[in-house]
């Protein structure tokens, strides 16, 4: 089971716009090469991040920007923004045999682990800015 791969190019197209939105024009286009995905998964992660208020995106080949500073910005927001996760982090088969000892009890025994769990990625994920990743960034170039 993995997080939707939203997550991932939605933090490559920020970088992209936090640490060259200076430099280029950051089109979907321009974004989709450095991602190397189709322009239009840029276009629509774009339109996420524009609802959550993360940046403004100008209309025909304007291009997008920040609309906040990056210390501003966590990886959480872009976790929430995009909409990676249906739900729970971990999915849970349906129908567990109510007659058998583990299966009527299953759901007792593990879910707070795993709510545990994904409360810990989350906390992990609040605490990482876009600042963090463009000193990080910035480091190895």
């Amino acid at each position: 089971m993995k997080i939707s791969s939203r997550f991932a190019v939605a933090v490559h197209a920020l970088l992209a716009i936090y640490a060259l939105g200076d430099e280029y024009k950051m089109t979907s286009d321009f974004i989709a090469s450095s991602v190397n995905v189709n322009p239009v998964i840029i276009r629509r992660t774009l339109l996420s991040l524009k609802a959550a208020g993360i940046v403004a995106v100008k209309s025909g080949s304007g291009g997008a920007v920040p609309l906040k500073n990056a210390a501003d910005v966590s990886l959480y927001d872009i976790y929430t923004a995009v909409d990676c996760l249906d739900g729970s982090l971990f999915n849970f088969h349906e129908n567990p045999n109510p007659e058998c000892p583990v299966g009527k009890n299953i759901h007792s025994v593990l879910d707070s682990h795993l709510d545990s769990a994904q409360k810990a990625l989350e906390d992990e994920l609040k605490k990482t800015s876009f600042e963090d990743l463009l000193k990080k960034l910035d480091s190895l170039t």
